[in-house]
């Protein structure tokens, strides 16, 4: 049976406003250079006209001031999207103070990763389909200059509704430079050879919308409760999940794995994607083989959690949709499909 069509919102074209927010943490009033280079990317590479909003500045802003923010975003007929700068950890407290009838009167593509899981998935609570991934700080002011992948699936979620290859591209990384010194942006981040995608019961082709996000925000969501559906409503949905670079432990990984199989989530999806996990941060500088070891163990505790709870299901484990480097924009609740005899990821834009 072919999947229910998702509700796509509207599509930018270029030349068009759009808003450029702080929903979690305000890194642009921290590191403003950086902001603006990111901003340089939207308007020269994309042809867009960023629009700030009083709260996309001001650390420590208030819940209900960055509702009213993301209210007004969606409101303004003459804004055609809205982009998270960056994630954070307090969102959840934001989504109590929004008015539902505002966002699912005026969809428009909202693109954030991270602590943006929460607004993801409250969109998609509306029946919306937005974006999981893309950081106005993080990629669009990347060191060395955005990558070409990312740039094309941001464009992709922005402009067009194209089908479209996720695909392993041939290096990645996990390092990140020190925003305090603009000179670390000039030169791009020690690479790494890709590893390789590990695929679990890949003999069939998975159509689904996607959902799930930042695996440690939604343990947050699953706590509170007030935006989390009945098992069924996620049947044959492509679970998608990514880690932070808070590096949750092989442990910690199987335990939230395991809270989504007894909620009877895990085992109703029709598929799963698992990031590449990010395994180097300032904090917890691992070397390369500390960093293999530590993406080997959580991909040992997801296929465990997998045999428990969905011994059936079919799963991907390596795509860049986290927190590495480069990293796809892909749909959140659009549809994805997993095609396992191809080895194939696509995202229908």
């Amino acid at each position: 049976m072919e999947p229910a069509r998702p509700s796509y919102p509207p599509k930018a074209r270029p030349g068009d406003r759009v808003a450029v927010v702080s929903p979690s943490w305000a890194g642009p009033g921290v590191y403003p250079a950086v902001h603006e280079r990111g901003l340089t990317v939207l308007v020269d590479r994309l042809g867009l006209v960023p629009v700030e909003y009083p709260t996309t500045r001001v650390v420590g802003a208030s819940p209900e001031a960055r509702a009213r923010d993301l209210e007004a975003a969606f409101a303004d007929r003459s804004v055609a999207a809205v982009l998270a700068t960056i994630g954070g950890d307090d969102q959840i407290r934001v989504l109590r103070h929004l008015d539902p009838a505002v966002l699912a009167a005026n969809p428009k593509p909202f693109v954030g990763y991270s602590d943006n899981t929460n607004l993801l998935n409250y969109l998609f609570d509306l029946g919306l389909v937005s974006y999981h991934g893309g950081s106005t700080l993080v990629h669009l002011a990347r060191p060395g200059g955005v990558h070409p992948a990312h740039l094309a699936s941001l464009h992709r979620a922005l402009f067009t509704r194209e089908r479209a290859p996720i695909d392993p591209l041939a290096t990645f990384s996990d390092r990140q430079p020190d925003w305090a010194d603009p000179a670390t942006l000039e030169t791009e981040l020690e690479q790494f050879d890709e590893p390789g995608w590990t695929w679990r019961n890949a003999d069939r082709v998975v159509t689904g919308p996607s959902w799930g996000g930042n695996l440690e925000v939604l343990q947050w969501t699953l706590a509170v409760g007030r935006h989390v559906r009945p098992a069924e409503a996620y049947r044959g949905a492509v679970l998608v999940l990514e880690t932070s670079e808070e590096m949750p432990s092989d442990v910690e990984v199987h335990r939230m794995l395991r809270n989504l199989g007894e909620r009877g989530i895990l085992g109703v999806v029709g598929a799963l994607v698992m990031a590449k996990a990010k395994a180097w941060s300032s904090e917890r500088p691992l070397d390369p083989g500390a960093a293999r070891a530590y993406r080997e163990a959580q991909a040992r505790a997801v296929v465990a959690a997998l045999e428990e709870y969905a011994p059936a299901t079919p799963a991907v484990i390596g795509p860049d949709l986290g927190h590495t480097d480069p990293q796809y924009v892909i749909p959140y609740g659009g549809l994805l499909t997993l095609d396992g005899p191809a080895r194939r990821l696509w995202a229908e834009y």
